[in-house]
């Protein structure tokens, strides 16, 4: 993938979002200098202004590093918090309020951070946090607590977050077995 497009891949996800846009161009090249390992003559002073800009100015905490998947959507961007850590899927959706990261164990140390599937939607002011996994295709709802594994297609609620199956997938799962059988 050349410059441009990895910079861009969130563009189309973000459409009519200004901001989002704004930030997630933002993010891609600081990440894009990270990654590649361009800090000495462009990539340090940018991730400076990077941190100053997103950072400071949208008050939003998405480290430079973060591993963030193609098409990834935000809503709002405000109060978003989230480790180095942190793995998000593609076309995954944030909004605002959120922090996921890693949780401090008893002692000094600390937890890995979550790791969230492919089409994950995360509502506002969810709380996404310790060494978990975020199944595929899952729904948080607003204020959710997550703390737990989580299954793909499910659908998540409450404090502390309980995942239970999306109906939307059961009924066109429980539809498709239907006409299945009347084949047979």
């Amino acid at each position: 993938m050349n410059f441009f497009e990895f910079i861009f891949q969130d563009w189309r996800a973000n459409k009519g979002n200004i901001k989002g846009r704004i930030i997630l161009l933002l993010f891609r090249i600081a990440n894009f200098c990270s990654t590649r390992r361009i800090y000495y003559y462009i990539g340090f002073p940018y991730l400076l202004i990077y941190r100053i800009l997103v950072e400071w100015f949208f008050s939003i905490e998405i480290p430079w590093n973060t591993k963030i998947g193609r098409n990834f959507h935000l809503y709002h961007g405000q109060a978003l918090v989230m480790t180095n850590e942190v793995v998000i899927g593609e076309n995954c959706t944030l909004r605002q309020s959120t922090t996921i990261g890693n949780k401090q164990l008893p002692g000094d140390g600390f937890s890995s951070s979550p790791v969230l599937g492919n089409y994950v939607d995360v509502g506002s002011n969810v709380c996404i946090i310790g060494n978990i996994i975020i199944g595929s295709h899952t729904k948080i709802g607003s204020g959710a607590v997550v703390v737990k594994d989580v299954p793909a297609y499910s659908v998540v609620t409450g404090n502390p977050g309980v995942a239970r199956p999306r109906k939307d997938i059961t009924d066109t799962l429980k539809d498709l077995n239907e006409q299945a059988q009347s084949i047979i």
